[in-house]
């Protein structure tokens, strides 16, 4: 992320100085910003993408593509595209989401006849145009907290709920949440500081250990005008921690006769998917998922068949992710992948030839999709496209071809006719490198390591700048997010960044947080986050310690929000790796974050007091050493600021000297990029002996 705003700066002793506006403006006199600002608009431009995105006709015959302002049709037994007229200028994606962690307030019904909207904390029924409103509930209020068809920030950060209310196929119901805020701690978030007077956000954000609100999931049947709650505790009331105390993942049976929706304990380590009857309340388990050593996904894959009842069904039980048929009537039906690698997507289900294709990390690497073909008896798995290669894929109608689009972090794309046996029939695009070239820019390299724990072989990407002389010495930068089932290494084709242009190396390093290599791996950071992957950040950077252009006593290391309290936690606990931070938005103590998320990953605080205290980064102030610059937005309603602010604080008590940037009315963001390489070329470069070049 970048900030493009006026941040204000602060040097921090003991106390905070002198805010100092501008600070970028040095940027321009330091080494490295001329070929900068000549290289960086140009690399992204660089390359000419062999892709292509087509449209398959329905008898599978043909597809359409768009190229150079023309749009062509390709048929397929001839090998042969035709220019059949002046290609209609792509419409602009237009993404119809709330604001992060929130929900519509409203829903329209299927039939397009009435809206269903809350408001003052109830649900109301309308015409589309507003008109004719009624109202389905009446008893929420402020004195006693009661809120309808709304959720909370939590749920809809973790949980994804963008809607609290859906309605049924048919149009005659209508099922949404029930929340009590009354008992349940408020988060305040003052906003419009900048103003002659400012305002407050007060948001229900349940924190590690705190209790949860109290929900229910409620149907509403227009025909009828009656309530009924969904029994989604076997009959017990809202208590917080057994299975029931999140509700969440809801939608309809595609013939309306039942509710579908997801409900784990608090610790997220069993998930059941049940279906509740709208008309009596009723429920049952459908699927139960459970992985007691960590947690369990909380959003399984599915896709459900035509015939209503049968679906495909993603699932981590044996460790790996892998697919399974089953049945709303009757429950498992068989296993139809069994593999000691994760699958990763279903990509279409073509139920009269009855066969799914999907795709899996079945390559070289984990990072490698390949394109699979398996029969929904489970028989027949068979890999369609080659290994060496990671592949986005459009399966035709029919599935007797599919078009490919293949690369790797350093082959940038190429398209192909692939016929149902994984033969290439046809060559469709291939990207032209010649700016690229022209440029003298440097293609990334992957590179393995072995991680903290002396066994586990994890990946990185290093990116060079285009003036890369191996005769000199570059100071690095690691640019990683860091969270759980995240990834830094990559197989699509990777563009060098453009910082190192200012003449650093830049690296992106996998840990043992990664995604997309099992269950079991991942587990190893359970209960350690802000441990674990950090220490194998580190062994990341160290692997590269005997490339001779490479200067291990100038490295630097940034991120935001998971990747600030990666920066900041690198530098902490590495002071021998790293000497310089950026920390943008950082989770700087894990009781500061909301317990959905920080739960799911560290246990809860009462099973692991030692974990959460491990990764409370104000515990290593005392210690510090380096340079540091932390930022946050005044704003900040996700990584509240008093994450910053104790570490600031934590900081002035044990008299370390560091920056501070803050984003004035900002949300969830970063440091100005300007401000930030700034902030580096001082303290890696210019602090090691090279000349600021002043302009007077």
């Amino acid at each position: 992320m970048k900030l493009r705003t006026l941040s204000v700066l602060m040097s921090a002793l003991l106390m905070l100085g002198t805010a100092t506006a501008f600070a970028q403006d040095k940027l321009k006199n330091m080494p490295g910003y001329d070929q900068y600002k000549k290289m960086a608009p140009q690399i992204r431009r660089s390359v000419k993408p062999g892709t292509i995105s087509a449209t398959w006709s329905e008898d599978g015959k043909s597809f359409t593509y768009n190229q150079d302002g023309r749009q062509y049709r390709y048929d397929v037994k001839s090998k042969k595209a035709t220019d059949i007229g002046a290609a209609e200028r792509p419409q602009r994606r237009r993404f119809n989401f709330p604001a992060r962690g929130r929900q519509f307030a409203s829903a329209e019904s299927p039939d397009g006849t009435m809206k269903a909207f809350t408001k003052d904390r109830n649900m109301y029924l309308s015409d589309p145009d507003g008109s004719n409103v009624r109202a389905i509930t009446t008893d929420g209020n402020e004195d006693n907290q009661v809120k309808y068809g709304i959720a909370t920030w939590v749920y809809g950060e973790e949980l994804r709920q963008i809607t609290a209310m859906w309605w049924s196929p048919d149009s005659k119901k209508i099922a949404f949440y029930r929340f009590e805020e009354k008992h349940v701690d408020k988060y305040y978030v003052l906003l419009n500081q900048v103003n002659l007077y400012d305002s407050l956000e007060v948001m229900s954000y349940p924190k590690v250990g705190a209790p949860n609100l109290p929900v229910d999931l409620m149907v509403y049947d227009l025909e009828t005008k009656k309530i009924t709650k969904m029994d989604t505790r076997d009959g017990k009331p809202f208590e917080d921690g057994p299975i029931g105390t999140y509700l969440y993942g809801m939608d309809w049976t595609p013939d309306g006769k039942e509710l579908l929706f997801h409900s784990t304990n608090r610790k997220q380590d069993i998930m059941e998917y049940k279906a509740a009857d709208p008309n009596t309340g009723k429920t049952r388990v459908v699927v139960r998922e459970e992985w007691l050593p960590s947690f369990t996904k909380n959003t399984p894959e599915i896709r459900i068949l035509e015939d209503g009842d049968r679906f495909v069904w993603a699932s981590e039980r044996t460790g790996f992710n892998n697919y399974y048929l089953y049945s709303f009537k009757d429950g498992l039906i068989k296993p139809l992948t069994q593999h000691n690698v994760e699958v990763a997507n279903i990509v279409d289900i073509d139920e009269k030839a009855g066969y799914m294709y999907y795709m899996a990390r079945t390559g070289e690497n984990h990072m490698k999709m390949q394109l699979h073909r398996v029969k929904l008896d489970g028989s027949q798995d068979t890999r369609l496209t080659d290994p060496a290669y990671n592949h986005r894929v459009t399966v035709a109608p029919g599935g007797k071809h599919f078009i490919d689009i293949a690369q790797t972090h350093n082959i940038p794309p190429f398209t192909n006719l692939v016929d149902r046996k994984g033969k290439v029939v046809a060559e469709l695009a291939k990207s032209d490198m010649s700016k690229f070239e022209e440029l003298g820019l440097k293609t990334v390299e992957a590179f393995t390591f072995t991680a903290a724990d002396g066994k586990t072989e994890l990946h990185g990407l290093l990116h060079f700048p285009s003036n890369f002389d191996p005769t000199k010495k570059y100071p690095l930068l690691l640019a990683n997010y860091g969270g759980p089932s995240t990834n830094e290494f990559r197989e699509t084709f990777t563009y060098p960044s453009a910082l190192a242009e200012y003449g650093f190396l830049v690296a992106d390093i996998d840990g043992r947080n990664v995604r997309g290599r099992g269950k079991r791996l991942l587990d190893e950071i359970y209960g350690k986050m802000s441990v674990v992957e950090q220490d194998d950040f580190a062994e990341g950077v160290k692997s590269l310690y005997d490339r001779p252009y490479f200067d291990k006593e100038r490295v630097g290391v940034y991120g935001t929000s998971y990747g600030g309290t990666t920066s900041a936690a690198s530098i902490f606990r590495h002071p021998d790796v790293y000497h310089a931070a950026v920390v943008n938005s950082a989770v700087t103590d894990w009781n500061n974050y909301d317990n959905i998320y920080t739960e799911r990953y560290m246990n809860t605080i009462e099973n692991n007091p030692e974990g959460y205290a491990n990764a409370n980064l104000m515990r290593y102030a005392k210690d510090f050493q380096g340079e540091m610059m932390i930022y946050f937005g005044t704003a900040d309603n996700n990584v509240h600021p008093s994450n910053s602010l104790q570490l600031i604080q934590a900081m002035q008590r044990a008299g370390k000297s560091i920056e501070v940037q803050v984003g004035p009315d900002r949300g969830h963001t970063a440091v100005n990029t300007d401000r930030m390489m700034e902030f580096f070329i001082q303290h890696l470069v210019l602090d090691n002996g090279m000349p600021l070049n002043i302009k007077r």
